[in-house]
């Protein structure tokens, strides 16, 4: 039936045409959409997500460091400085006696200065008024501070005690602290990043929307407490005799914290 195999044909054509049409609709689409996506972030940059994320290590101290001054004053400075570093020698004789190396003990301040004091003839003096004053040199004053690293922590109070006898003053700052905390450092940073990928993971999925590359990164490295000492008893102005009855401090280390902030940022698709 020649009349039935046309309308076949035509009808078989048609599809065909209808087919390539929708096709280039589609491929139309799909490249209005490509195009419409990159002229967006050409124009505005890709779109981004924030979080934070937060690491903490415990770890015991294992040094502690303190600081005390030695304060001298004679009339000439040559003497001021004789006096210091006699009374300077006897301390770090100690120091060194109880097992602190040399290298664990360093001068962080000196100062020489000369000391004045001020004198006015009142005997001259009129109902108009005083003769000038002067100042007139009283002698000379040597003031240094020297810092001390106890590695061996149970030391320290007794350390602490010990100086204040033998003529330390101003005797402060008693820290621990931990020596090499670089792998500590290392871990909580680790740590954090886990953290900030995981909050990054499930506020994309409550977004509903998939993670894409990193885009930028901040850390913000803190440090951990420091614990104080200070004690009248030992060399701060405290009689002498009290001093060298004094039981020697205790002087828990606890533990300290290390802590790594992180803020990463991430390209959402």
């Amino acid at each position: 039936m020649p009349g039935f195999q046309s309308w076949a044909e035509d009808r078989r054509i048609k599809g065909l045409v209808i087919l390539v049409l929708l096709g280039a609709v589609c491929a139309l689409g799909m490249y209005s959409y490509q195009t419409y996506k990159q002229s967006k972030y050409a124009s505005t940059g890709p779109i981004t997500i924030s979080v934070q994320g937060k690491g903490e290590v415990m770890a015991k101290p294992d040094i502690a460091t303190f600081s005390f001054s030695v304060l001298a004053e004679a009339e000439d400075a040559a003497a001021a400085q004789e006096q210091s570093a006699k009374a300077l020698n006897a301390i770090v004789a100690y120091l060194t006696e109880n097992g602190i190396a040399e290298k664990d003990i360093k001068t962080s301040y000196y100062n020489l200065n000369p000391k004045y004091r001020w004198e006015q003839d009142r005997t001259q003096c009129t109902q108009w008024g005083c003769p000038e004053g002067r100042q007139v040199l009283e002698g000379y004053q040597v003031n240094q501070t020297v810092e001390v690293k106890v590695r061996d922590t149970a030391q320290a109070g007794d350390l602490i005690s010990g100086v204040g006898t033998k003529g330390a003053t101003n005797i402060s700052g008693l820290n621990f602290t931990i020596d090499d905390d670089e792998s500590l450092k290392r871990e909580a940073r680790e740590m954090a990043i886990k953290n900030a990928r995981e909050n990054a993971d499930k506020l994309a999925q409550d977004l509903g929307v998939h993670l894409g590359r990193m885009m930028n990164y901040w850390e913000d490295q803190g440090g951990y407490p420091v614990p104080m000492y200070a004690a009248k008893a030992a060399g701060m102005g405290g009689d002498m005799a009290v001093m060298e009855s004094a039981i020697a401090p205790s002087v828990p280390t606890g533990e300290n914290t290390i802590t790594s902030n992180v803020t990463i940022v991430y390209e959402i698709r």
